[in-house]
């Protein structure tokens, strides 16, 4: 199982407590992990990713083990440590201005 740690607000819309966990095949990718985020609550499409284009929206950013994943492609294997479920997969929302 993966674990996903969302955002408050997100957590609120999905109607979740704490971390998320997903079953995922293999590969575990960015984009896999938002595909069955997506499809286990419906209610979180186009908060995470666009509807059409489905890329990260701006001001959310993913991070795994003490790493910044944002720019990485969707497609790249996350580290092991996620895919095992030791470590969890986090969205965070970002903030801009000053």
């Amino acid at each position: 199982m993966i674990r996903v740690v969302l955002p408050a607000h997100l957590r609120t819309l999905a109607r979740v407590d704490g971390e998320v966990q997903l079953e995922v095949t293999s590969p575990v990718t960015q984009r896999a992990i938002l595909d069955a985020l997506e499809a286990q609550y419906p209610v979180l499409r186009g908060t995470v990713r666009d509807h059409g284009t489905l890329k990260r929206r701006a001001f959310v950013r993913f991070f795994a083990c003490e790493q910044d994943l944002s720019h990485n492609s969707p497609d790249a294997p996350l580290p092991e440590a996620v895919a095992a479920g030791d470590e969890p997969f986090l969205i965070v929302g970002a903030m801009a201005g000053g």
